[in-house]
Order: C-alpha cells, then structure tokens, then sequence
C-alpha cells in the first residue's frame, strides 16, 4: 500500500522513455494482410485493456454501491496497472495481468486530478527510497506496494504495459450524488447500480491513449471507446477523429489525463529501464 504520510512536493518525477515495445515483445514475421505482426499484437492488447477495464469498473461500481455508507465505504476512483507476460499458447503469444488500487472513501480520493498527481509523488518517493536501500521499487511489492486487488503476484519476466483510471464520476453525475439518488429517488424513477455509467482512462507504453464511457444502456454496436490508435489493425488507415483525445474535453478531463500521463511517465521510466525499445 502507498505510504499514506503526507505528500512531499520536492520528489522528482522520473522521466519518460522513448514510445516502447515490451518484451515479451510481439513476434516478428510476414505481413498479414499487408498489417505487420506487431501491429495486430498492440491492437489485441487495446481490446484486451478495454474488456478488463470494462470489467474492473463495474466491480468497482458495484462494490462502491454495496459498501455505501458504511465505514468502509469506497471512493469513486481507482488506479489500474497493465502487465503482459510469455504466454506460447495465447493466440498472439502474451497474457495480459492487471493489478489495481481502490481508495476509501474521504475528502482526499473525491478529485481525481489530485489523487494521482500525489500518487505520482508516492510513486516517485518510493523509487528513490528503495533505490538508496539498495533496492528496486516494483508496484506491487512485495515492499512499497501500490495496489490492493487484482493480479498481486506477477510471473517472472512480466513487464509494464501501461496505467488507468476507473472512475464512477460520468455525464450522469458525480457517484456521491448518484448513489444518493438510488437510495431516494428525486423523479420516482428507480434505478440499480447496474444503470449507472462508468469511465475508464488509460496510457499504453505505445503511446495510445483510451476512453472508455461504460453504459449499460448504450445501444448494440455501440462500445464508447475512444483510442487514438487502431483497435481494428485492418482499418488503420482510415480518419482517426480521436487522434488528440487527450486535448479533448473538460479542463477537469484535461488534466486528468495530464495527471495519469506523469504517472504513467514515471511508472514507465522506472519499470522499463533497461528494456528495449
């Protein structure tokens, strides 16, 4: 778990490497279709991060809405760390782990924006400290660990792919505000948590960047993803309208997506030092 004292501002944040490829890297061969092998390996991946994001946000929705109330009640938003592992047996040759960290609910995990820029500072404070003990810092420990749920034990050799966000703040309204309104609805209209949307951000060493808007309700063939790169490897040439979707919205989305770019930059300058490029 972080260190929970309070945040020093004078941590650096270590700096980001050039766009990766991991390894386990994509295999090397002919052309399919005219689409290198890496190519269809990333756009696999993306689709692989958006089912689990997906996935990892309705478990947090539905634990937060359970636990509502209560002393361990659960804070709107999470962190979620993407690894890939040698898996020969997978159709594009990887397993893809996700560990995450979901935060009780207080008056520090409410805004988004200021829970990772310190979680950035803890991130960069545990580097230096277990650098001067003699030792390297990894998310998930054993020592210093960042996340409470998910993959907590890697196989060897799995190597950091990427950060995200899931949060149950959406269009529809901030989760405190909507929990509330489960529990007494202002229009006569009942609802179940399994109405509400969620959101997911997410940064990949490849530099793709990704929105999820998760709705219950979104009609068929609808998925509200946004990518600035490929999840279809065939249509790659075609027109991306969300090719600089990390300028795009709100100031508060804005500087989410700052926020989680220097926390990926520094999860990533550490963890892939040394690996190449």
């Amino acid at each position: 778990m972080p260190d929970e004292r309070p945040y020093r501002r004078d941590v650096p944040v270590h700096a980001a490497p050039p766009e990766q490829t991991p390894s386990p890297s994509p295999q090397q061969g002919e052309p399919d279709g005219g689409v290198s092998v890496e190519a269809r390996w990333w756009a696999d991946l993306r689709q692989q991060v958006v089912y689990r994001a997906k996935r990892l946000n309705t478990g947090h929705m539905f634990e937060a809405d359970q636990r509502y109330g209560q002393r361990d009640a659960l804070g709107p938003h999470g962190v979620m760390l993407f690894f890939v592992s040698e898996a020969p047996a997978q159709p594009h040759g990887y397993q893809l782990h996700t560990a995450y960290r979901l935060w009780l609910s207080s008056p520090e995990s409410q805004h988004l924006p200021r829970l990772l820029a310190d979680l950035t500072e803890v991130v960069a404070d545990s580097i230096t400290r277990a650098g001067a003990a003699g030792r390297r810092w990894h998310p998930v420990g054993p020592q210093g660990s960042m996340v409470n749920g998910g993959d907590m034990t890697l196989p060897s050799g799995a190597v950091y792919v990427g950060v995200g966000v899931t949060t149950l703040d959406s269009d529809q309204g901030r989760w405190q505000q909507l929990a509330r309104t489960l529990r007494h609805p202002d229009d006569h209209r009942r609802r179940s948590v399994f109405d509400l949307k969620g959101q997911c951000y997410v940064l990949l060493t490849d530099g793709t960047a990704l929105h999820v808007d998760r709705d219950p309700h979104a009609p068929i063939g609808v998925d509200g993803v946004r990518c600035t790169k490929p999840l279809d490897p065939d249509r790659s040439t075609y027109y991306n309208p969300h090719e600089h979707l990390t300028d795009q919205g709100d100031p508060i989305t804005r500087d989410t997506w700052a926020q989680l770019t220097r926390l990926h930059h520094t999860l990533a300058g550490h963890l892939l030092a040394g690996h190449p490029a």
